[in-house]
């Protein structure tokens, strides 16, 4: 029995607990543009030409050039998503050739989103004529997703929660009066938290039949909880250029490398069923007990193309164009430490591309006003939506202001809403049986509001 109990029921098992672990929303995917309040109410267009402040050391490092002094910035971006399931006609996990594997349907789960706080620093220093250095604290990806414990599609995920910290020391050189270069390096953690429910009725009669089945369900506890908790670190780079094509008018390129993490971490299971069979106990035991897990995983490159055009003494027009390559993650296998896989679930995600416009007003030494619009392609393809990132195309709309208190303390405010189509989901995790099947759609947008400093001395 404790073979029968075995990699098969494991594997099927843990697999929505862990199908997620590298991923964590505002940008497409997972990835977080929230890394300064002053390129929020332009939707962030042209965020690579536009070195406002020393958070250019985030979209394009060689924007330090463009600093004068000394700089310090901090900002804070609250981000409320907003995700509603509404179920078109879901199958409970388990199967009516044995009625004792079945477990209850459940409801839509509430909203899965929640508030998240994105902190931000920057500080940038000279170093020599024609050079500067800075740092930059901030967090480029990240997610949290909580269902109720009982909802419909708890067996493919309950709570999902991805936590990044990003360290971006920066280099940059004024080559002319028209050229600026720029290099980081980027020393990056990841924290990962996953928890999904598990049918250990039906995981015992995939191999010990009904028998197995119904005596886990005379213990008392056909289900449990299913936890991933996992983390790395690991290095990439950043670099870009920019280029004044014109006294009024500035180009700027930037490339964000991959970030390759081997994350390892624990899988463990609660409510272990105790049935009166020694056999099914310990086939339980050894296949649902805690144990180490690691996955390799690479986070997508992007690049960005983008434009400023000072019109004229109050007008300023901002635009870009940005790549990632999300098609990075196809696939996500799970080991154990010594190396046996556990699982593989199919992404196939597909790179994306981001369009945005903004324009940026001044009215007078005070205050300056900004707005703009984007649209963010989603790299989840449709057959491959999971309740853990039931994530779809995106349309920003945005607004902000700027104060500048004295010459050298301003204050930068923006908002944005993102407008998300609806996702259809059609999921059963490749093994009805085990998770059942979440049919339905999700209803999504976004809130963004940030608010940032910057000093200079």
């Amino acid at each position: 029995m404790q073979q029968r109990l075995g990699r098969k029921s494991f594997a099927l098992l843990i697999a929505p607990a862990l199908a997620v672990a590298p991923m964590a929303v505002h940008a497409s995917g997972f990835a977080l543009l929230e890394q300064n309040a002053s390129g929020l109410g332009n939707a962030y267009a042209g965020a690579a030409a536009n070195p406002e402040d020393a958070s250019t050391i985030y979209f394009n490092p060689a924007g330090l050039s463009y600093i004068s002094g000394r700089q310090f910035v901090g900002g804070l971006s609250l981000i409320r998503p907003s995700a509603q399931f509404s179920d078109l006609g879901s199958q409970p996990s388990g199967t009516s050739a044995i009625p004792s594997t079945l477990r209850p349907l459940g409801g839509n789960g509430g909203d899965a989103g929640s508030l998240a706080y994105v902190p931000n620093l920057y500080l940038a220093l000279d170093l020599a004529p024609n050079w500067k250095i800075g740092v930059g604290l901030n967090a480029p990806f990240g997610q949290k997703t909580h269902y109720d414990p009982d909802w419909a599609g708890r067996f493919m995920g309950v709570t999902s929660e991805i936590r990044t910290l990003n360290l971006n020391p920066t280099i940059s050189y004024k080559a002319s009066d028209t050229v600026s270069l720029g290099f980081g390096a980027n020393l990056q953690r990841i924290d990962a938290n996953f928890t999904s429910a598990v049918n250990y009725a039906a995981a015992a009669a995939s191999t010990g039949g009904a028998p197995a089945a119904g005596a886990v369900v005379a213990s008392g506890r056909s289900e449990g909880t299913a936890v991933l908790k996992g983390n790395d670190t690991a290095w990439g780079w950043n670099a870009g250029a920019m280029f004044n094509l014109t006294p009024q008018t500035r180009l700027g390129v930037a490339y964000r490398s991959e970030i390759r993490y081997r994350i390892n971490g624990t899988a463990s299971f609660s409510n272990i069923p105790v049935t009166v069979s020694p056999l099914i106990n310990a086939g339980l035991n050894a296949q649902f007990g805690a144990g180490n897990i690691y996955s390799d995983v690479k986070l997508p490159a992007s690049w960005s193309v983008a434009l400023t055009h000072q019109l004229n003494d109050r007008w300023k027009i901002l635009g870009d164009i940005a790549w990632t390559g999300w098609s990075s993650i196809q696939n996500l296998a799970f080991y154990r430490q010594g190396g046996t896989l556990l699982s593989s679930t199919p992404e196939n995600f597909r790179d994306t591309w981001r369009v945005a416009i903004g324009a940026t007003y001044r009215m007078n030494d005070q205050w300056s006003l900004r707005s703009g619009v984007a649209y963010d392609q989603t790299p989840v393809n449709s057959a491959n939506i999971t309740p853990r990132l039931p994530d779809n195309n995106r349309t920003w709309l945005s607004i902000g202001a700027q104060y500048r208190m004295s010459s050298a303390v301003k204050v930068d405010v923006g908002y944005s809403h993102l407008f998300m189509k609806d996702a259809s989901i059609n999921q059963n995790a490749g093994n009805a049986a085990f998770y059942g099947t979440l049919t339905g759609s999700y209803k999504e947008s976004v809130d963004i509001l940030g608010a940032q400093l910057a000093y200079s001395f």
